[in-house]
């Protein structure tokens, strides 16, 4: 019998519905890896252990009496802990939502479950998804679990984690600026942020709402495709969805792409670009060259407005969160520290209940807000997002899909970056500009670092480009280097043995 990590959720949810395995008993497996040692990884704020079985038993019932439970059938799912579950404890990884359990669920829990998706726990994530490395954390750092002293990169590092570890063989996490790609790198899965609109927001806890995107993290592109389909398509309860159906993304994955157009983006592919790591600049170029092998035209290409995209972010954003997080008042829910009057009580609620990188970017976004600073800063910062896109609809006119590394480095270790958050913010150059420009892109494992750490290559698409973006995805998995955890190899941990 093959252990969890090496199953895909696919050959998972065809041997529930068949009969041939129970839910049961795919959950229970993964609840053992769990219990083995999420204790080291911390991946999870919570693990759902008693409502997983029961999900797990509904779904065996279902077979049981003929039924089709659908196509996630007794798949275990980890669920980053900014998606509202009802019922469930949902913290944001914040002191400040302490004991808030929503009233309902988010529209993408809603679809998974109806998928046959066993919900297995809330992962553990930056605070309110302000991080890239998950050690802003009220409840503790996660771990890298292809090596302990290093860091899973965020916002969603829990998920991120969960996957490589083996604890779940699908998650979900959200994408403000690179929060599902940066990870998947880092920890050498697949992750993906759709096209903003394409998958439904209602109910995930918001960040900054122009940006925020959900997406799932898989060990196989076919799986990532699986889950876009389950949890894409229009939902009325959010005012930003796409009146358009989810893709049909799996029956794509085999057509290679032979007459595709790609371009290396000139600004990102490192050459130009700080902090680009001399591994991760070799993987990307292999991985252009494997494209081109695979019957691809592939040239460098400029989208010069990229450049400034770190900069027109980190003031886009953080005006939104300090708009969103403004409900946070110690009245309506979550954490209230007593005061005499209704604004000392409300200051102490929110001293006690933000941690620090909160704290930073709401201060920040209410000065970019502010009167006498606005044109300066956030119009004009919404200007750069004008041209980022004008740039990027000029480069889609000459090539199909797009290509740039992921992350700059390989994972780095936990503690390095922390003291600097400018250093720490960097982590994200590549990512961001597809945040500000709404297009979907995703981060394939294309081998390992100089250090035996993962490595992930971007291709980014137009809007509503997924099917050729998957296209190209499923090519470089395929030409993948070998040794890859997720595709098999292990990589070696402070310990000196495999640990995936």
């Amino acid at each position: 019998m093959s252990s969890p990590v090496e199953t895909t959720a696919q050959n998972l949810a065809a041997d529930v519905r068949s009969g041939a395995r129970s839910a049961r008993a795919v959950l229970e497996e993964h609840l053992v890896v769990i219990e083995s040692r999420d204790d080291e990884v911390h991946a999870f704020n919570l693990v759902l252990a008693d409502e997983a079985r029961a999900s797990a038993d509904a779904v065996d019932a279902r077979v049981a009496n003929g039924e089709d439970p659908g196509p996630l059938a007794g798949v275990p799912v980890a669920l980053k802990d900014n998606l509202c579950t009802r019922g469930v404890p949902t913290t944001c990884s914040s002191r400040i939502l302490e004991g808030w359990r929503p009233p309902y669920d988010a529209t993408v829990v809603e679809r998974l479950v109806a998928a046959g998706a066993v919900v297995v726990g809330k992962t553990n994530l930056d605070e309110f998804a302000m991080g890239s490395s998950t050690e802003n954390s009220a409840f503790g750092a996660t771990h890298n679990p292809l090596d302990l002293t290093k860091v899973p990169g965020g916002s969603s590092g829990g998920s991120a984690a969960a996957v490589a570890a083996g604890f779940a063989p699908l998650a979900l996490g959200s994408d403000t600026g690179g929060s599902i790609r940066q990870p998947a790198a880092l920890c050498g899965v697949v992750g993906v942020k759709p096209t903003y609109g394409a998958v439904s927001r209602y109910g995930l806890v918001a960040f900054a709402s122009s940006l925020d995107q959900i997406g799932p993290f898989s060990r196989t592109v076919a799986d990532s495709a699986l889950v876009l389909e389950v949890i894409g398509g229009h939902d009325r309860r959010d005012s930003t969805s796409i009146h358009e159906p989810a893709p049909d993304l799996r029956s794509v994955l085999d057509r290679g792409v032979e007459g595709l157009r790609i371009g290396i983006i000139e600004e990102l592919s490192g050459d130009g670009l700080e902090g680009i790591a001399g591994d991760v600049r070799a993987r990307l170029h292999e991985a252009a060259a494997a494209l081109e092998a695979a019957g691809a035209t592939v040239a460098t290409t400029s989208v010069p407005s990229t450049v400034y995209g770190l900069s027109a972010y980190y003031v886009v954003a953080p005006a939104e969160a300090s708009s969103n997080l403004a409900r946070y008042d110690g009245v309506r829910f979550g954490l209230r520290v007593d005061a005499p009057t209704s604004g000392d009580m409300h200051a102490a609620t929110r001293t006690a209940g933000f941690g620090d990188e909160v704290k930073r970017r709401i201060m920040l976004g209410t000065y970019a807000l502010s009167a006498g600073y606005y044109d300066a800063y956030y119009g004009k910062s919404q200007k750069v997002r004008t041209l980022l896109a004008d740039d990027f609809a000029r480069a889609y006119e000459e090539f199909d899909l797009l290509l740039s590394p992921t992350a700059p480095t390989t994972a780095f270790p936990i503690g390095e970056k922390t003291a600097d958050p400018m250093t720490m913010y960097l982590n994200d150059v590549c990512t961001i500009p597809s945040n500000l420009a709404g297009h979907p892109s995703m981060s394939v494992p294309f081998g390992v670092g100089d250090d035996g750490m993962p490595i992930g290559v971007q291709v980014l698409a137009p809007a509503t480009g997924e099917p050729t973006m998957f296209r190209a995805a499923a090519v470089l998995e395929a030409s993948a280097p070998p040794g890859h955890p997720a595709v098999g190899g292990s990589v070696t941990g402070p310990t000196g043995g495999a640990t995936a």
